[in-house]
């Protein structure tokens, strides 16, 4: 297993993950297993780069995923289609949330 510490950039899943969080995010094999729905997961979009977003419906027998952010404008499976599992670098396991200033 991969593990690996990545700083939230942007808005996608605010409120739940702030801009300046930390995740932990845990390579293939996944330590609880599959990926299910609610999880949230890291992937590379070759259009948009490096994203994080909450797995919406598992698809293709499980083999592709639609993900969503929690705001309207977020880019995510409503502009790119679904995600195959072999984009997916890992799912969130820990999150550790930045100080209130």
């Amino acid at each position: 297993m991969i593990l690996r510490l990545l700083r939230i950039r942007g808005h996608s899943l605010f409120p739940d993950f702030r801009e300046g969080d930390y995740v932990l995010v845990a390579g293939f094999p996944f330590p609880s297993g599959k990926i299910r729905v609610g999880d949230k997961v890291v992937f590379r979009q070759p259009r948009y780069g490096l994203l994080i977003k909450r797995v919406h419906q598992l698809l293709e027998n499980g083999h592709a995923l639609d993900v969503r952010g929690t705001q309207i404008d977020s880019t995510d499976s409503r502009n790119f289609g679904p995600v195959p599992l072999s984009q997916v670098l890992g799912k969130v396991i820990w999150h550790i949330r930045q100080k209130d200033t």
